[in-house]
């Protein structure tokens, strides 16, 4: 489990109710039924008319992998690829097979798939770089669910609003004035749990989706760096030393900071430098 989405959610709640209960004259008053059914039932409705069913069915997946703690294991990446070069290098083309039927990672498993069929390096690269693309493009499909509906939410949540200020207004010609106040927090309400339920649950979530994307995209480009390096027949320990510069790097993109990793081999390999100028370019 990923104990930071958990924490944040329970953090944020805990710190909502709190507040609620150290400042409300009468803290039962935020609890407001047909409010939280307008706003979820309004933003489930509106997120279905905007997407189609198969997309939508694949939210629960994206959940999951949300609330599940998954590790990336790079170093084993890399050595397979290592493993595979110095296999190659021996012309043991039997064990590569074998060692493929031990890889986890599909797309790893298809790099070197690729590079063993003898495939040219430029439709290695091309074929690699097109399934990136399909995976960020499908991923940021179901950030977009979550990022609409944390506009829903609020928009929801102002249409709740208006609906009580309405009967609110309406009991105003009555005789009794004292629920006027009432039926006012009541409905500004609804507006409250929009906005939880946007900047708490849904924003969070698009945003994690996203940030999971680009480090897979990122493993992935360090192994059509590996492969291209494999392709050309180059030595496991610069196939090693290259990948680890490579994703140190990278991870310090990542994180917003200056890398401090001193790449010595990167410069002597001019054609590998070329090719993964141009995969930035296209990503």
């Amino acid at each position: 489990m990923d104990l930071s989405t958990i924490a944040g959610i329970i953090a944020g709640l805990g710190l909502i109710v709190a507040s609620i209960f150290l400042s409300a004259v009468e803290p039962g008053v935020y609890i407001n039924l047909p409010g939280l059914l307008i706003v979820i039932g309004g933003t489930i409705a509106a997120t279905l008319v905007s997407f189609p069913t198969a997309e939508l069915a694949k939210v629960w997946r994206v959940l999951g992998h949300v609330f599940r703690n998954t590790e990336y294991s790079v170093r084993d990446d890399i050595s397979e690829i290592a493993h595979a070069a110095r296999l190659r290098r021996h012309g043991d083309l039997a064990r590569i097979e074998d060692q493929l039927e031990r890889i986890a990672n599909p797309f790893l498993k298809t790099s070197i798939q690729l590079v063993i069929d003898n495939t040219a390096p430029d439709e290695i690269v091309n074929i690699l770089q097109w399934r990136i693309k399909r995976l960020r493009e499908q991923e940021r499909a179901e950030a977009h669910i979550f990022h609409t509906m944390s506009i829903y939410a609020p928009a929801f949540g102002m249409f709740g609003t208006l609906v009580g200020m309405v009967n609110m207004l309406y009991g105003m010609n009555g005789p009794d004035l004292l629920n006027v106040g009432h039926n006012m927090a009541v409905a500004l309400m609804t507006t409250l749990y929009g906005l939880v339920l946007s900047n708490l649950i849904f924003k969070p979530i698009a945003i994690k989706i996203e940030r999971r994307t680009e480090k897979r995209a990122m493993i992935m480009r360090m192994i059509v760096e590996g492969t291209i390096l494999l392709a050309g027949n180059r030595s496991p320990v610069f196939i090693r030393e290259t990948l680890k510069s490579f994703s140190a790097q990278h991870d310090d993109e990542l994180r917003g900071e200056s890398s401090s990793f001193t790449d010595e081999l990167r410069p002597t390999e001019k054609k590998s430098r070329n090719k993964q100028r141009n995969l930035d370019d296209d990503f």
